[in-house]
């Protein structure tokens, strides 16, 4: 009997050894759901553990009645030896129980720093989608500028083929103008001048368009332009006052009325709501003519924008 319970034993130890190692071997390589698998065996060893300790315990008893000398130390080799297997079975689940630990600890750090970076990864996209929205906003905004640079440009061609036009026509071959006398010409400068003082933007308007085809190579010309671009201006009537602006600019860029005709533009184009244009022109004032009083007011519109910039933010 005592036989067949050592052998017995020994079998039961044996398996033991042999689920030790396998479990050993799948906590180098452990998942998530390997370590639930060996935390399961390392119970059910516990358990078979403490059934072998209570075979022990029964074996003990049933040899009590034995009385030979023999017998007894044989049985006594015999615990000796299952309790020393005993004890390294314990140790090694013990050491078993730190490495599952371990790789579970590890295990639940590696799952944490994924879930991190993964957040992470998610916020540099949003990030990103913003920025990339805010650049196509952007582009729609230059895109509908340059549509608008365009009409305007498509309109002082317009213009300059009228004002071209209507000098041809002043001015046929068959019959030349004379050249009129210096105080004539004067005088109806300053008619036109006057009318325009007194507001009756749209009777200047014409007084000086006369004047012009009159007189297209007066040393005045220059000014009745810039005056019949302050009459639109005058009106309310900005984007034609921007059109016959560009007019005089191109006519005659070395004007001394030139800082003052391309103040006036880039206020036009912040009137009909165009700030940006505005402030571009604005800003050409006081690179072009930076010692001119046209500098400094330009100067003075550029802070207010930005200060009403600054106020919608808020």
């Amino acid at each position: 009997m005592k036989k067949i319970l050592k052998d017995k034993l020994k079998y039961k130890i044996s398996v033991y050894f042999l689920l030790f190692t396998v479990s050993c071997l799948l906590a180098a390589c452990a998942t998530t759901q390997d370590v639930d698998l060996v935390s399961h065996d390392v119970n059910r060893l516990h358990r078979d553990y403490l059934t072998v300790k209570a075979d022990i315990e029964k074996l003990r008893e049933n040899t009590a009645g034995f009385d030979r000398e023999d017998s007894f130390n044989a049985l006594r080799q015999s615990q000796a030896e299952i309790q020393s297997s005993l004890s390294i079975l314990a140790r090694d689940i013990q050491n078993l129980s730190g490495r599952f630990e371990e790789n579970k600890y590890f295990i639940e750090k590696t799952l944490k720093n994924s879930v991190q970076e993964t957040d992470l990864v998610k916020l540099q996209i949003t990030t990103l989608e913003g920025q990339i929205k805010e650049i196509k906003d952007k582009l729609n905004g230059l895109e509908a500028q340059m549509q608008q640079k365009e009409s305007l440009k498509a309109q002082l061609k317009e213009n300059e083929k009228r004002l071209t036009s209507d000098k041809d026509m002043s001015q046929p071959e068959e019959q030349p103008v004379k050249a009129a006398a210096a105080d004539e010409k004067k005088t109806k400068y300053d008619e036109a001048y006057n009318t325009f003082q007194n507001k009756k933007y749209k009777e200047a308007r014409d007084k000086f368009e006369a004047f012009i085809k009159e007189y297209p190579e007066d040393r005045l010309t220059d000014n009745a332009y810039f005056w019949i671009a302050e009459t639109y201006y005058g009106e309310k009537d900005f984007e034609g006052s921007i059109i016959a602006y560009e007019t005089f600019l191109k006519k005659f860029p070395k004007s001394e009325k030139g800082p003052a005709a391309l103040l006036k533009q880039g206020l036009a184009f912040i009137e009909i709501g165009d700030k940006k244009t505005g402030e571009i022109i604005l800003k050409q004032v006081t690179e072009r003519y930076p010692n001119s009083k046209e500098s400094d007011l330009a100067k003075k519109n550029i802070e207010n924008l930005k200060k009403d910039t600054g106020k919608r933010k808020r």
